[in-house]
């Protein structure tokens, strides 16, 4: 456990002598900022008389809970989108030097296996991006929960939703990394499946003009690779406080990421450093 819990210590303090934590901390913080000045809220007796928004003014005959509600849907989108971009590019680089000569050398004369030594890693990564994003998200929530009374605690609920995505979509970092030590390559082919899942949410309306034989690679392809643009659909759900019918894209998402972080840890585990 030991050895662990080192690995994961130092990939947390790498990631911030790269100034990683630093560049998403100032980021994260300045949206906060944003978010505090650019929403002005007039509640009296727990009614909205006013509203300023993003510069944007109304007046009267607005509902408090829909407009809460629907800020914090659109803040939740953009934080996934750009919030996962962002620390996808901080972090990827991380990973590649990992595995670099002398780097990796240093690390498996120690008495730690290969296995504990690729969890540390991703675990320190992610760690460290639960921080962020509890930081980032939790700050929106409290922030239009204390200007606007309305205490929304299912938009808490999209924090997980947004770690998980990133924990999947940085497994194809590990997967890519393991075999080609590339980092250029690997955030590549990570965000060409981000950009390919813009065609993939869009399913059921491709499929409709399709051959049987494409329809079927078609409907492959949507099976097997991350739907990263649907579960956009999820995160707003949360953030409104609206059911989620159907749950598939995340679930098939993470699916995916497993099989990532296992085919990558075999490859880190076989590998001739």
């Amino acid at each position: 456990m030991l050895p662990f819990l080192g690995m994961l210590q130092l990939t947390v303090r790498e990631l911030r002598a790269k100034k990683v934590i630093w560049g998403l901390f100032l980021i994260s913080s300045l949206v906060l900022l944003i978010v505090t000045f650019a929403l002005n809220l007039d509640v009296v007796d727990g009614t909205l008389a006013s509203a300023r928004i993003f510069g944007a003014e109304a007046t009267g005959g607005i509902d408090l809970e829909n407009l809460v509600f629907a800020v914090q849907s659109i803040v939740a989108g953009a934080a996934y989108w750009l919030g996962i971009l962002l620390a996808l590019f901080a972090s990827g680089p991380i990973f590649t030097t990992l595995l670099t000569k002398g780097h990796i050398d240093l690390l498996l004369s120690k008495p730690i296996s290969r296995t504990r030594l690729l969890t540390g890693h991703v675990g320190g990564v992610w760690l460290t991006m639960l921080g962020l994003c509890v930081y980032l998200l939790g700050g929106i929530w409290l922030i239009m929960s204390l200007k606007a009374e309305v205490w929304n605690a299912r938009f808490l609920l999209s924090i997980p939703i947004v770690l998980s995505m990133f924990g999947v979509m940085y497994g194809v970092i590990v997967a890519i990394g393991s075999f080609t030590r590339s980092t250029a390559l690997s955030l590549i082919v990570t965000y060409g499946l981000i950009v390919a899942s813009l065609g993939l949410a869009a399913v059921t309306q491709i499929t409709e003009q399709l051959g049987f034989v494409s329809k079927a690679v078609f409907l492959t392809l949507y099976h097997t690779l991350p739907n990263f643009t649907e579960v956009t659909t999820i995160v707003s759900k949360l953030s409104q406080g609206e059911p989620v019918a159907d749950w598939y894209p995340f679930l098939s998402s993470i699916l995916f990421g497993a099989a990532c972080y296992i085919i990558g840890g075999i490859k880190f585990y076989r590998r001739d450093f």
